[in-house]
Formats: C-alpha cells, sequence, structure tokens
C-alpha cells in the first residue's frame, strides 16, 4: 500500500511532499517526491491520560468513535472499574480493548481504593501492583492520587512506587495544588507528571522541579485556557488529556480539538504536535508509530493545518476510519458488575438538624476542585431540607456495595429547581451520588439506579430518565452513538426541565465524591475536608 500527500514530520520540523509505503502493517520507506497536495500526513493523536469508563463505553467502543478524530492510542488509566471489579476489572478491560485494533495502553491503578475514608468494591494490594506491573500489557503505574501518603512515606505507597521503578516503568501523578517543599517532595519520589494543574504557576513550579504537565480538557475538568501558555516554552514536556470525556463529547471530538484551540492561540504547529503526537508516545515508551521507516504504520491524513478535519486514520497500515465514518465494528460486550444495595426509602435521606449553620459544598463549573461553604440551615419539622431559593440542595451518596444508611450534605450551584440526578459513576468508588430538591425525588433517582443496578438518572414529580450502565455499574453494553444520545437527552432533561446550569452536570457530580481532590466533598462515610485529609461535621 502506498499514499502520497504533504508529510509532516515533527521532530525535524519539516513539511514535504513525498509517498509512505507500508507492508505488514508497517511503514517500509518514506519518500519525498516532486509533486503538491491538498492533504497532511502525519502521526496519530494520543490522549496522554484517560479514564475510558468515564465515556460510559467499553473500550471497544470508545476506540469506535475515537478513530473518527485521528486518535490511535491512549493512554488508559483502568482506575475506575478496579474500584468495582478489582484487578479482574482491570483484565476486563484488556481483553475488550484488543477485540478492536486500536492502541489502548493500560496502567496499573494505584489507589485501589483511593482512600481509606470510603467504601470500594475492591483493593488492590502491593502484591496486586507487582503482579500487574510484570503484565507487558501493563505499562506504568497509574496516578498517585494517595499524595500524602507519599508525603509522610506510607509503606504501601511507597512499595508500589518502587516495583515500578524496579520494573523501569513510569509513575504518573495526581497532585491538584501542591506546591513548595511538598511538591519538590512528591515529585523527588520518581513520580514524573501531573495532569491535575489547575493554574498556570502550579504548572510553571512543577516543570521546574522535573515533571511533565498534561493538558487536561474534558467533560467537567477544563485547565486549557490556565495552561496552554506553557506550551511555547516547554513544547518537550507537555501532552494533552482528556482524563474523563463523556460519550456526547466524544461523538463531538477529541485531542483533535485541543490542536485546533492551540492553533487558534497562535502557537507553532510543531509545537501543538509535539504535544498532541509524540511527547506521550517517548515518555510511556509506547508501541506507536511516529511517521518513521521501520514504525508502525499508525497516521492520520488531515485536510488542511489549519482546522485539522481528519479524512482518515490508520492504525498498523489499516484503515479504520474515514470522512467521520468508522470502520471498527460492534460486537457483543461481556458484562461483568458487583451491586448489591437494595432500594431505599424517602425516610432513608431525612437527616435531624443539629446546628444553625451547615457546611456546604461548593461545586465549580469547569472545576472538579470544590470551595467550603457556611450557610444557614433549611429546617423543616426539625429536618435539614434543602433551600432551592438559595441554591442550597441535599446530596446523598449511597454505598453500592452492601446496605447502609446514606450519607448526606450539602451543595451549591447545581441550581435545581425541581426533582434529582443521580449516579453510578461516582468517583473513585463509583457508589451511588445523586442531588435533588427534596427527599422524594433523591430518594427515586437513587432507586431507579438500584433496580437497573448502574447507571445515570433524571427524575422529576412528571418524568423519569434513566440510562442503564450493567457493566460494572458505570458502562454501558451499546453502541457508542445510541450511548451518546442517551446521554445527550438526559443531560438536556436536567438542564431544561430541572434547571441546572452547569455545563456538564453529571460529570461535575461523578466528582463530588473524589476525596483526593480538595476542599470538601462525600464519601459514603461521610463529609470529608480534602485540605486536612478527615472527616468534617455538616452541623455547625
Amino acid at each position: 500500500m502506498k499514499v502520497q500527500g504533504n508529510i509532516i514530520d515533527i521532530e525535524r520540523q519539516n513539511i514535504f511532499f513525498g509517498e509512505i509505503s507500508i507492508e505488514n502493517g508497517r511503514i517500509l520507506s518514506i519518500e519525498a517526491k516532486a509533486g503538491e497536495s491538498d492533504q497532511f500526513i502525519l502521526p496519530g493523536f494520543v490522549d496522554a491520560h484517560v479514564h475510558i469508563e468515564s465515556s460510559m463505553l467499553v473500550p471497544s467502543e470508545f476506540a469506535k468513535l475515537a478513530v473518527c478524530h485521528g486518535t490511535v492510542a491512549t493512554v488508559s488509566d483502568p482506575h475506575e472499574i478496579a474500584n468495582v471489579m478489582g484487578v479482574a476489572g482491570v483484565e476486563y478491560m484488556i481483553e475488550n480493548g484488543k477485540t478492536v485494533p486500536f492502541k489502548f495502553n493500560f496502567g496499573a491503578p494505584s489507589c485501589v481504593p483511593a482512600t481509606s475514608f470510603e467504601s470500594a468494591g475492591a483493593i488492590i494490594g502491593v502484591e496486586d501492583i507487582e503482579t500487574l506491573l510484570k503484565n507487558p500489557d501493563i505499562l506504568y503505574l497509574a496516578e498517585m492520587m494517595n499524595y500524602p501518603g507519599v508525603l509522610f512515606e506510607d509503606k504501601d505507597v511507597m512499595a508500589k512506587i518502587a516495583i515500578a521503578h524496579r520494573l523501569g516503568k513510569p509513575v504518573d501523578g495526581h497532585a491538584p495544588g501542591l506546591r513548595g517543599a511538598d511538591a519538590k517532595k512528591y515529585i523527588d519520589a520518581g513520580i514524573s507528571t501531573d495532569h491535575e494543574c489547575f493554574t498556570y504557576e502550579e504548572a510553571l513550579e512543577k516543570l521546574g522541579l522535573g515533571m511533565k504537565i498534561l493538558i487536561r480538557e474534558g467533560s467537567a475538568a477544563k485547565n486549557f485556557e490556565a495552561l496552554i501558555p506553557l506550551l511555547s516554552e516547554h513544547s518537550d514536556r507537555i501532552m494533552f488529556c482528556s482524563d474523563d470525556k463523556h460519550p456526547d463529547d466524544l461523538i463531538e471530538g477529541h485531542i483533535n480539538q485541543l490542536v485546533v484551540r492551540a492553533l487558534e492561540k497562535g502557537h507553532f504547529v510543531f509545537d501543538v504536535l509535539k504535544a498532541a503526537c509524540i511527547n506521550p508516545v517517548k515518555h510511556y515508551n509506547l508501541n506507536v508509530g511516529l511517521l518513521k521507516e521501520g514504525d508502525p504504520a499508525d497516521f492520520i491524513i488531515v485536510e488542511d493545518l489549519k482546522t485539522f478535519k481528519v479524512k482518515e486514520t490508520y492504525i498498523d497500515g489499516q484503515l479504520l476510519a474515514k470522512a467521520g465514518e468508522s470502520f471498527i465494528k460492534t460486537s457483543p460486550v461481556k458484562v461483568i458488575n458487583n451491586f448489591l444495595a437494595n432500594p431505599k426509602r424517602e425516610k432513608d435521606f431525612q437527616i435531624a438538624v443539629e446546628g444553625e449553620s451547615i457546611r456546604v459544598i461548593e461545586a465549580i463549573n469547569g472545576e472538579i476542585v470544590t470551595n467550603s461553604l457556611i450557610a444557614p440551615v433549611n429546617n423543616i419539622d426539625g429536618f435539614a431540607q434543602s433551600d432551592i431559593e438559595q441554591d442550597v440542595l441535599k446530596m446523598t451518596v449511597v454505598n453500592r456495595y452492601e446496605d447502609t444508611k446514606p450519607a448526606i450534605a450539602f451543595i451549591k450551584n447545581f441550581n435545581l429547581k425541581k426533582g434529582a440526578i443521580a449516579s453510578c459513576v461516582g468517583h473513585d468508588s463509583h457508589n451511588i451520588i445523586a442531588v435533588g430538591v427534596d427527599d422524594e425525588s433523591i430518594c427515586k433517582a437513587v432507586n431507579l439506579l438500584i433496580e437497573s443496578k448502574g447507571g445515570i438518572a433524571a427524575v422529576s414529580s412528571e418524568e423519569s430518565k434513566i440510562l442503564p450502565l450493567p457493566v460494572a455499574g458505570i458502562m454501558s453494553d451499546q453502541g457508542g452513538i445510541e450511548v451518546g444520545e442517551s446521554y445527550a437527552e438526559i443531560d438536556l432533561f436536567a438542564k431544561e426541565n430541572l434547571g441546572t446550569t452547569l455545563n456538564a452536570p453529571f460529570m461535575t457530580l461523578s466528582f463530588m465524591a473524589l476525596l483526593v481532590i480538595p476542599e470538601l466533598k462525600l464519601s459514603d462515610k461521610g463529609l470529608f475536608d480534602g485540605k486536612t485529609f478527615q472527616f468534617a461535621s455538616l452541623f455547625l
């Protein structure tokens, strides 16, 4: 097979007309020729950090959509399913990923459970980490979210990092807001990346301490605008990632969108393409071609260097997408799960008043960090209830792995005017998480998820909508387009019918139980202060 076009040599910063010869899935030769073309050939895009599970799709269906946008590979942390199913969940992702010709590169989840302050479905210990990292399909130790464990030199945490170093595999970081001496100690432990920076100054400091920075733009956390100025001076140490990408957003685009946005801001095309194509391959030592002789024939053809509209995507010389049409076939999906909770009653969500004020989680649109506020309690007959006028709404986390009393807190900025929304995509333990205007609505939404053993739901007094997620309670067994459309319908219902003003209400909701991200969060065991790393009282 031969393809012709304007070939982009990113590392030599050169563009020339030429012909690429491909044999047995590899690039046999690249020859400069006389001629001209209206199309450009370049290495495929790589998402440098993503949880496939957050797309609500199994890997094979994620790949089917991603190739349409020129993505040929991901660096994938199967942390979400691992919290539900343990090592068996990681193996499930690897096995499903192998059913399609896409280059998933999985890591060993380092923090399962993420903390001891929540109930997860499994534990991955030091011995499990060693077993996983010895598997050739596992390329790195995934994000070390337990940064306090690194700072205080927790025995198990340091053992996991040591195993990765001994086996020559990179260690990913996760240290939002960590600065100064703490950041230096964390990085000096041999942790090489961070995708959690949310200010330019934080990222610049970590670059100065030797880290590589991943610029994240997902469905909820959007740090591109803050961090993209770093690219011009640090192009060798910047990568692009999505971290979490909901299915409707994945239908619209992927890493290609960040390439276009970076170019629109005036960044040098070769710097941008280093971050999108080259740097992840080199950092993680991926088996992904970089458009060199002898490399796997992984490349894309785009119309121009402004819109980067993808005409064709090739992996190992196989045409997998053309003009927006994916040639990856949908195949039957094996369903595994771990879901034991029984239906709840409305009175399970009542909480007696124990003070005049309450701590309130302040959700921030486009961020996964939160603030901690103080608000007067809305006392109705001795019970704390949502205050719709003040937008202080009741929130719950319900243990999905056993029957226990739901944890209750209050949250601001969802702006629901009626009903409730709920999800089993609740990082990281994936318990049920819900927010609503009254106990009846919250109970109704939670029970929809319990009945279906996983999903996302939105309810009002007149209508209920649910997207079932039977695979580990966090992924669908259906096709990507169908799931994306169903998700978009529920998302629109939550905005237009229930009133939420968040850009991605379900993605934002999913992070409100993520204890390792400051400041105030809720687990199934109670309200948690991410700064002091201990439980906090609801009432004051």
